[in-house]
């Protein structure tokens, strides 16, 4: 099949389940598209799919990077193109799995990325006054306010290129025939289904994989950046108690599971799936579907 299938969504909506039985049914290779899950020995807060999950389905692009390596958009982007013309040379299908929106669009579609020598400036400010920087640069920046990784990296490439990053980054036109399957379900279930998620980390041994983290020197962007090991930090210095960490990082799963729909309903053309967690076959049934009439 000469189509790339991408599947998006957030945490705990059945990416990881619906992608091997897509890959089992059309011979397909998983692409890793989050970009927590490069990064090695971070598996249980980053939701990593275990070996048992895999089916024996070759994935690509997961643990190819330690915490204190620089791995950025253009690295992605470079990475992701490579895969996908080893496995069509192969004449299997590519699938694309995750969350993170920025780097599957960068893949895709035709993104110009730069290799940044330089890397992403680390501010001292916070957040806020750095997003009021931004927003004077760009008054019509769609960059989250609370995306810290996000404005550091618009705010860095102006400063070392005095161009836009967003306007640099707007690109429409696919490299590939692709199909984007998202999995989507009502709001309360997705929160519910969140929220036990959470609390299944937990039971997998989420605190002891934090507590590694934390006795590290380091204090990385792959570090800080997944939902899970910052909010426990403040457990293991005595500011919080353990409950209320974990209410937080519930909260905040919550909160990005809303930012990256509404990011994929307004950046990319989807194939949107109502998600029958109770016959998932019906799940399968509905993406093969919409998979077959989209074939070129």
């Amino acid at each position: 099949m000469n189509q790339i299938i991408c599947i998006v969504g957030p945490t705990g909506v059945g990416k990881t389940k619906l992608s091997i039985e897509l890959a089992k049914k059309y011979n397909g290779e998983i692409i890793n598209a989050d970009s927590t899950q490069v990064y090695k020995e971070m598996d249980i807060a980053t939701a990593k799919v275990t070996e048992s999950e895999k089916k024996n389905i070759p994935h690509h692009l997961i643990d190819i990077k330690d915490w204190d390596e620089l791995y950025t958009l253009y690295d992605y982007q470079k990475d992701c193109r490579t895969k996908i013309e080893e496995i069509l040379s192969r004449n299997k299908t590519p699938i694309l799995v995750g969350g993170t929106g920025l780097y599957i669009k960068a893949a895709l579609y035709d993104y110009k990325l730069e290799e940044e020598t330089n890397g992403v400036i680390s501010y001292p400010e916070e957040t806020s006054v750095l997003y009021k920087r931004l927003k004077q640069i760009n008054p019509d920046t769609t960059v989250h306010p609370n995306n810290r990784k996000r404005i550091e990296r618009a705010l860095s490439y102006y400063e070392q290129t005095g161009k836009i990053l967003e306007k640099k980054e707007k690109a429409e036109q696919l490299l590939y025939p692709t199909i984007v399957l998202g999995l989507t379900t009502e709001r309360s279930v997705l929160y519910e289904r969140i929220d036990q998620r959470v609390d299944i980390m937990m039971q997998n041994g989420l605190l002891e994989e934090a507590r590694q983290i934390y006795e590290q020197p380091l204090r990385t962007k792959a570090i800080i950046a997944p939902i899970g090991y910052k909010e426990l930090f403040d457990y293991f210095s005595g500011f919080r108690t353990l409950e209320n960490c974990l209410d937080k990082i519930k909260q905040h799963s919550r909160n990005y599971a809303k930012r990256q729909y509404t990011w994929f309903r307004h950046q990319m053309n989807v194939e949107w799936i109502d998600v029958d967690f109770e016959y998932f076959e019906n799940t399968v049934e509905m993406a093969c579907s919409k998979i077959e009439s989209n074939l070129p």
